[in-house]
């Protein structure tokens, strides 16, 4: 059933903020209703999604790194995020301290496999985290501070292409992880073994976003596709593409009744789309690329959409909510 969806910024008082002095590479709306930015100035903050003021008020952020952060993953209970900058320096952040209680140097090589993370991604029980890199291998590390990027295990693809990006399944049970010639790797994590491959797109794929009840993956392409995967099936599993974007397509993700899906991309606009129609449902037009999106993760109200946040080239977090409904 198609969904009539007219958005706009969440708080009129408040739609967007001037969160960064560079591109907003990566943003996340917590379940503790707050919003999460890194940014290619080497910093990360948080914000009051209400009201796009910092949290906690006066409350200090990490000391900005000297590069670009590339990649955030943040805890279902918005009780730590990581962090990765884009030489290979992952941070483990305690967001109701406020401290980094650890750091990971990934382009140190003290082993002979060593390489320098590039995307994180936090394990949903705390206890691990995975990073891929230029090796386009998945490592699982520690998450724990004391002894923080720990590798635990090594999964392997057998192909050496670099992996973009990497996703835990919101159930713990599967990493999904996306290489820079289009094909898309399901591990499973009980048994440390490649489960599926996907050869959806042939260009690089940026995001991934799994959908609540871990059964569904949206993948975001530079061919300007979405290709939406049933990981339950195999071979193969793909259940739809989208199109529309007139150029790559950098982020991704679904919402938290698993209805719509959120795209945002270099053509500078964020598209809504309707997963049941495979059909976009709204377009907003945006005043740079569109680095990151994501949609708040408590469920709607009846008679609402949700709301999300964006993020990117112009350095701004925009929040937004769907018209007719409280967020």
């Amino acid at each position: 059933m198609n969904v009539a969806i007219s958005l706009l910024p969440l708080d009129v008082s408040s739609p967007t903020v001037a969160a960064h002095t560079d591109s907003v590479w990566g943003v996340t709306w917590t379940s503790a209703d707050t919003t999460l930015s890194i940014s290619a100035d080497g910093s990360i903050k948080q914000w009051s999604a209400a009201s796009g003021q910092h949290h906690p008020p006066n409350a200090p952020f990490p000391s900005p790194h000297t590069l670009g952060l590339v990649s955030l993953s943040v805890a279902p209970d918005a009780k730590c995020a990581i962090y990765n900058s884009i030489e290979g320096l992952t941070s483990l952040w305690d967001l109701t301290t406020g401290e980094v209680t650890a750091k990971f140097e990934s382009y140190v090589r003290s082993a002979d496999d060593a390489e320098p993370s590039w995307s994180v991604s936090l394990n949903p029980n705390g206890e691990t985290y995975a990073s891929s890199g230029g090796s386009g291998n998945i490592f699982i590390r520690s998450a724990q501070a004391a002894n923080f990027g720990e590798r635990l295990t090594t999964l392997s693809p057998g192909r050496h292409k670099f992996g973009m990006y990497c996703s835990h399944s919101p159930d713990g049970k599967r990493i999904a992880m996306s290489s820079e010639t289009g094909q898309i790797y399901i591990f499973d994590l009980e048994s440390s073994s490649l489960a599926t491959t996907y050869t959806s797109h042939a260009m690089h794929v940026r995001s991934l976003a799994w959908s609540p009840d871990s059964s569904l993956l949206l993948s975001a392409s530079d061919d300007k596709r979405l290709v939406l995967h049933d990981v339950r099936s195999s071979p193969g599993g793909t259940v739809a593409s989208f199109t529309g974007h007139s150029s790559w397509v950098l982020s991704t993700d679904i919402s938290p009744d698993g209805r719509l899906g959120l795209s945002g991309s270099a053509d500078k606009t964020i598209k809504v789309w309707d997963i049941g129609a495979r059909a976009a449902v709204s377009t907003i037009q945006d005043t740079g690329e569109v680095w990151s999106v994501s949609w708040r993760p408590k469920l709607p109200g009846p008679g609402s959409v949700g709301a999300f946040v964006s993020a990117g080239e112009d350095g701004m977090v925009r929040w937004w909510r769907g018209a007719g409904g409280a967020a």
